[in-house]
């Protein structure tokens, strides 16, 4: 006759945990840094936000049947939860009222859908060839005009609108296949 095997010690299943949520970290940790600081644009706070994530993630554990996709949509709304809360403080740019720029009548969910859709943009940006990167950060980011960029470039004004034009018109195309519209 078979003895049934006692059950595992407490201990012996907190280290299983540990383990298992070690694991986790270590595969995750950096993917979620970079979503939580796209999201975010702060360093700071992004690691703050993903170290609070996995100690809930420990808490849950056995709460938690998907932990990868339960990660990522934690670190999602804790961000939204941060930009609800620091809402002057996240958005940085204020205008003559103190409230910030633009945005002082938008709900938090188009906040996050905002600083979603510019994470998803910088991602597109940064996988474009040396190139048109740097023909897009010249013309969008530092506010160069198109004679300045072909002085800096060695490329033609022409060729500078052409293909600026073109890039925008792919960059807007990925956006809507990935699910973000002009809205």
């Amino acid at each position: 006759m078979l003895k049934p095997t006692p059950p595992a010690s407490r201990s012996g299943d907190q280290e299983t945990n540990k383990t298992s949520v070690r694991t986790l970290f270590e595969a995750e940790e950096a993917g979620l840094l970079r979503y939580a600081f796209a999201l975010i644009g702060r360093r700071a706070v992004a690691e703050e936000i993903v170290q609070e994530v996995f100690l809930q993630l420990h808490q849950r554990w056995d709460e938690i049947d998907s932990p990868k996709p339960w990660l990522f949509r934690s670190v999602r709304n804790r961000v939204y939860n941060h930009v609800r809360n620091h809402r002057r403080e996240q958005l940085g740019r204020e205008d003559e009222t103190g409230e910030p720029a633009g945005w002082a009548d938008e709900l938090p969910e188009a906040v996050i859908d905002r600083l979603e859709t510019t994470a998803k943009l910088r991602e597109m940006i940064d996988e474009l060839n040396d190139v048109d990167r740097q023909l897009v950060t010249l013309k969008y980011f530092e506010g160069m005009k198109y004679r300045d960029i072909s002085e800096r470039t060695g490329l033609s004004i022409g060729h500078v609108g052409y293909r600026l034009h073109h890039l925008l018109k792919e960059l807007a195309r990925r956006l809507r296949s990935a699910g973000i519209d002009e809205n």
